[in-house]
């Protein structure tokens, strides 16, 4: 193995970790900045692809302006502050059965299938920020449209939900 494949494992690892404990914390604030980590390890997973300008998107979009959304979101509505009560038992038994199934069978499919793939040649403007924007604004531009709206029916779906909560008070 190579240094980048060992780099690529190394920063897979804690991207895993990050994200499991991101799941597993009952702190929302916590869980928040768990997902700034899953983040930054996908930055350097880009990196290592010799992609830097959708690395510097991935940290400057998700890591940054995402986050700090979702930190103004947890604060506004007080989720740190929430009691959590778990309605339905019978969830986290199926979720955990769920879960064992899928990693039974991703080391199945690990141990089986494993091969690196054959190395490709990509154009010298791949990943660079002109080639980005031609594809983002030309290919992709109804996803990258309903993503905003999304976004923001979001943001004023939780405003809505706290000024409903602020007046029952």
């Amino acid at each position: 193995m190579n240094v980048e494949t060992i780099l690529f494992i190394l920063v897979g690892a804690v991207a895993l970790l990050a994200a499991i404990a991101m799941v597993a914390t009952r702190n929302m604030v916590h869980s928040a900045l768990f997902m700034v980590v899953v983040f930054s390890a996908t930055a350097v997973l880009y990196l290592i692809y010799q992609a830097p300008v959708i690395a510097m998107l991935q940290i400057a979009v998700y890591a940054g302006g995402i986050m700090v959304l979702f930190l103004f979101v947890i604060m506004l509505i007080g989720a740190e502050k929430m009691s959590h009560v778990e309605n339905l038992r019978w969830q986290r038994p199926l979720a955990f059965g769920l879960m064992a199934v899928l990693v039974i069978e991703t080391l199945y499919l690990a141990a089986t299938q494993f091969r690196l793939p054959a190395p490709i040649e990509v154009g010298s403007d791949f990943g660079s920020a002109e080639a980005v924007g031609q594809m983002l604004f030309s290919a992709y531009l109804l996803p990258f449209e309903a993503t905003s709206i999304l976004l923001l029916t979001a943001m004023v779906g939780v405003v809505v939900l706290t000024l409903r909560q602020e007046k029952t008070r």
